[in-house]
Formats: structure tokens, C-alpha cells, sequence
């Protein structure tokens, strides 16, 4: 009988992250693809459409059965606020308009209905996930060590794990001691969530309010949509660090799932990012994928070969600074220009 192997610790490279290699790669090979940086200002009507969506539906749910709240917070809230964690991801990279600021607060508007103010940490958070992806100390999309160690391999602390996700990601702050915690921007979208919160539970009631923190909370974790966050970076097939999903779902998710090529061209907005992959086929085609965000959500709940200890750690940050804004595609172009002079 197959005996499978259980990870006890993470898995240690001593090689730098894989992405920036690639771009330089891709960009040498299809010079054209730098035409597809550059930034999309009409996804700020999605984020409007979007928190719209669920204030409407807030407000429907308040003289419905708890059942209803709940279930429409599952089939509808769910898939809204998923799309809203991405608006949010853009506004992070800078990919709806020139000016950061602007990006800064539409990315805090996006917030409203995400009932927890986490915009602009989550900027600061994942900016550097993409500078050091695998660097301990400053990823954090990693899970902490004891994190990892007390969820294990086990379907019930899998469930645990996903319902809670959030939280868990809240303990991993105090490990990351380089990255500054607060700022005027983090108070400004405290401020705002507050504000907007305290409103909704006051002219809508508690049912309107739970509508919303249940769409929270199933967006990002016990919900086929959380496998999103096993998709992107765990070991479900060998060493492979990172993912894509090339499913139905990124119809209604802003094409989250392409996440190697993101990872590869962070510069390039949402809505061109298959294009990467049509345009440069031998190098994603080439590496592991998932197609069902589902299929891999009960892989991860029941298969054991899979924990929290499956991703690649390195303590190898190559040259890049603390400061990086996490741009390797149009650095490779800047210095290509610059070396033509």
C-alpha cells in the first residue's frame, strides 16, 4: 500500500523567486507584449457597480428570513466581495490611474462593503509578497509556522482554517517587523469604514450588517471561491511556486485566476492579462494549472499531502530593495531603453 507523505515543515529554496527571470525572458522573446502595460480607469464603474450590487441586496435582505440573508450572502455577497478583494488588488498595483492617490481611494471606496478596513494594508502587505515572494520575514501570503503546524494536514483544521481566514492573516502582521504598520492612509480608511458601517447598521439594521459579514467572510474562506488563495501559491503539483486558474470564474472575477502571469507583468490591468498568455503560450502552457476552483477546494479539505507547509520559503532576496514597487516588467523595459542609448 502507497504511503503518502506528509509535510512537517515547509519546502527551502535557495534560488530567488521565479518570476522576475521570466519577464525578462518573455519581454526578450515578445518585445510586443511591453503594449500591454498601462492602466484601465473604467474598472473604477466595476467598483461602483459592485458596492452598489451589495448595498441593494443589503437592504433587500433586512425583512427576509435569517435562511435568506445567509443564502444570498453564499450565492450573491460572496461572489460581489470576491470581485471587490480584486478592484482592490488593482487599486494596490496602480492600474486604474496615473495618480496614486486616486487609486489609494478607490481602492478605500471598493473597502465600504468588505466590512473590515483593509485597502491600503493590503497594499502595503502585497506589494512586498510580490518583491519577496518566499522571503518569511516579509510574504505575507505565508503562513506562520506555528499557523501551519497547528491546522496540519487535518480536514477539520482546514475548515477552521478557511472560515478564519482573515484572522489567521491578521497574526502574520507581527512577523513582518520591516514593513511600517499604519499610516495617515490605513487611519483614513479606518475612519471611512467606521463611518459607513456604523450608517448601514443604523438605517438598515442587523440583517443588512450580517448580509455583509457573512459575505465577508464566505468570499474569502469556507466557500469554493477561498480556494483562490490554494490556487496561487501551495505545492498542489511537485515545486511549483506559483499557479494560474483558467476557469469559468474568471468571467466574474477579473481574471484573478491568470495569477503567473500577473505575477510575471504586475503592470499590465485585468482585462489583458489572457492576452499574456495567448501572446506567450510556450511559457505558461509549459507549467501546472488548475481549471476548477471547486474540484481543488475539497482536494484541499480532504487530501493530506496538502497543508499549510506546502509552499517554498528562501531566505535568497536577491538585489531588490526594501522600497521595490514591485515592477519587474517595466524595469526590464527601462533599462532596454536605457541601454540603447
Amino acid at each position: 500500500m502507497e504511503v503518502k507523505s506528509v509535510k512537517k515543515d515547509f519546502v527551502y529554496s535557495n534560488v530567488a523567486e521565479p518570476h522576475r527571470g521570466r519577464t525578462k525572458e518573455i519581454l526578450k522573446q515578445f518585445p510586443d507584449m511591453r503594449k500591454l502595460i498601462g492602466k484601465n480607469p473604467y474598472t473604477f464603474w466595476a467598483i461602483l457597480g459592485l458596492v452598489a450590487f451589495q448595498f441593494v441586496v443589503s437592504m433587500l435582505v433586512t425583512d427576509q428570513s435569517w435562511w435568506i440573508v445567509f443564502g444570498a450572502a453564499y450565492l450573491l455577497g460572496a461572489f460581489a466581495d470576491h470581485s471587490l478583494f480584486v478592484m482592490i488588488h488593482e487599486c494596490a498595483h496602480r492600474l486604474l490611474f496615473k495618480n496614486p492617490a486616486a487609486n489609494r481611494l478607490s481602492g478605500i471606496l471598493a473597502n465600504i462593503p468588505l466590512i473590515f478596513p483593509s485597502s491600503v494594508s493590503f497594499e502595503k502587505y502585497h506589494i512586498k509578497h510580490h518583491s519577496f515572494q518566499g522571503i518569511h520575514e516579509l510574504d505575507g501570503d505565508l503562513p506562520n509556522y506555528w499557523e501551519a503546524k497547528l491546522i496540519d494536514n487535518y480536514f477539520i483544521g482546514k475548515m477552521i482554517w478557511l472560515l478564519f481566514y482573515p484572522f489567521f492573516q491578521l497574526f502574520r502582521i507581527s512577523r513582518l517587523k520591516e514593513i511600517k504598520p499604519f499610516d495617515k492612509w490605513i487611519a483614513l480608511n479606518w475612519a471611512v469604514q467606521i463611518i459607513a458601517i456604523s450608517a448601514i447598521a443604523f438605517f438598515f439594521g442587523p440583517k443588512a450588517t450580517v448580509f455583509l459579514v457573512a459575505s465577508f467572510f464566505f468570499s474569502v474562506g469556507l466557500h469554493p471561491l477561498g480556494a483562490r488563495w490554494i490556487q496561487e501559491h501551495y505545492l498542489t503539483h511537485g515545486e511549483q511556486e506559483t499557479y494560474s486558474y483558467y476557469g469559468p470564474l474568471n468571467k466574474i472575477s477579473f481574471n484573478v485566476g491568470y495569477h503567473n502571469e500577473h505575477h510575471d507583468f504586475p503592470s499590465i490591468p485585468w482585462n489583458k492579462l489572457p492576452q499574456i498568455r495567448k501572446d506567450a503560450p510556450e511559457f505558461y502552457d509549459t507549467l501546472s494549472y488548475h481549471t476548477s476552483w471547486t474540484k481543488l477546494f475539497f482536494r484541499f479539505l480532504f487530501d493530506k499531502e496538502i497543508s499549510l507547509f506546502s509552499r517554498v520559503i528562501r531566505s535568497n532576496r536577491g538585489k531588490v530593495p526594501l522600497t521595490d514597487e514591485s515592477k519587474p516588467d517595466v524595469e526590464v523595459i527601462s533599462n532596454n531603453s536605457v541601454h540603447s542609448l
